[in-house]
């Protein structure tokens, strides 16, 4: 076994999950056997999380209780805001701020004293971080801009509170539904390396406080998430140049510049969430200014057809996207990956609780590479 060495796992199975499955070669990404366009289109990020967590889509009278509870649950301590309020003062990096606001989060939980292996009162604290992280969230945007946050509106819905939190308007329809789907398109994805992260702490039995701050750890390294920030920061960059994107993109490739927002570990064809959000990229563009989804229609035709990209295996991603709605949409670049951990705390949740259901400490082998038999010397004589 220790011979079978593979870097960065790939290729090991390390656990079963029946929350998200995903085919690379087909482009399909299911949650809990349903398709990611059939909840993209017909459900809300709420019933989403219900049904990671629980299973199965929620009735009626189970979502309007379950979207209630997450409603109630979205204030957060005023330590909190007063934390975020110095470390935007402090320029800290929103993802830093993050993290730190959902290790405090575990500071004034009710259930502290819960049993670790009681998984219902674990549902009920995820549920807690994941309401709260949208108030965190926003509070730090508003500060960083010089103003007061602004307190939830117990009447909307996770996706359009979060924007009427950072803006104090409520969204449009259109707005509301676009960020809504997107965070759905990010809830879950596999055990990528955050949701690994945070199954490997829940695997010690360390309190969901830890499992969650652990995945916003890990996403916050530019390996894992950030790419759809630098998708908009090279959108923007071909907005000023004046340039012809067509002719920038040429040029550019031309240098060997690499193009982010393509490519996927899995994935061999377009990414299903990419289509997703391009449909939405493309009605944001008929309502308003359709320079963004003009820009990233170009590029892709230009590298998926002229440079074969498709041909090899290499098509956009979801982050190709999802950088020019989230800009459409209003919201600052560095904020775009803090919200990929905002939608993907719910997958993060799920994960662990369904690992600890039937839970075994993950401790892999490593193969120790060190010098053998070195002769020890006392430090007075080296």
């Amino acid at each position: 076994m220790a011979d079978d060495l593979k870097k960065g796992l790939e290729g090991v199975l390390v656990a079963e999950s029946g929350l998200s499955s995903i085919d690379g070669d087909a482009g399909r990404l299911i949650y809990r056997g349903y398709s990611i366009e059939d909840l993209a289109r017909g459900t809300s990020y709420e019933e989403v999380l219900y049904l990671l967590w629980h299973g199965e889509l929620p009735t009626a009278d189970e979502l309007e209780s379950f979207a209630a509870a997450l409603s109630e649950e979205r204030e957060v301590h005023d330590d909190v805001l007063d934390a975020m309020e110095r470390l935007a003062a402090a320029d800290e990096r929103p993802m830093a701020a993050l993290r730190t606001a959902v290790s405090m989060f575990s500071a004034y939980e009710p259930e502290n004293a819960a049993d670790p292996e009681d998984l219902e009162a674990t549902m009920r604290k995820g549920r807690r971080i994941t309401a709260k992280i949208p108030t965190a969230l926003a509070a730090f945007e508003r500060y960083r801009l010089g103003e007061e946050p602004v307190d939830p509106h117990p009447d909307l819905g996770l996706a359009a509170n979060f924007l009427y939190m950072l803006t104090g308007e409520e969204p449009s329809d259109v707005h509301a539904e676009t960020f809504d789907q997107a965070l759905i398109l990010h809830a879950d994805h596999g055990l990528n390396a955050s949701t690994f992260t945070s199954m490997v702490i829940g695997s010690t039995m360390a309190d969901i406080y830890s499992a969650v701050t652990g995945g916003v750890s890990a996403l916050s390294g530019p390996l894992h998430g950030g790419a759809n920030q630098d998708v908009m920061e090279v959108l923007m960059e071909i907005d000023e140049s004046n340039l012809d994107p067509l002719d920038w993109v040429e040029q550019a490739t031309d240098e060997g510049r690499r193009i982010p927002g393509f490519g996927h570990r899995v994935y061999n064809v377009k990414d299903p969430r990419a289509k997703i959000l391009q449909e939405r990229s493309k009605e944001l563009a008929e309502s308003g200014n359709s320079k963004w989804y003009d820009i990233t229609t170009t590029i892709e035709e230009y590298l998926s057809q002229e440079k074969g990209l498709a041909e090899k295996g290499i098509a956009p991603n979801v982050d190709f996207y999802s950088g020019s709605v989230y800009y459409q949409l209003g919201i600052p670049i560095d904020m775009y990956t803090p919200i990929f951990a905002m939608s993907r705390a719910g997958g993060w949740v799920g994960h662990v609780l369904e690992y600890q259901e039937d839970n075994r400490l993950i401790r892999p082998l490593s193969r120790y590479t060190g010098p053998e038999d070195q002769e020890f010397v006392p430090v007075e004589e080296r």
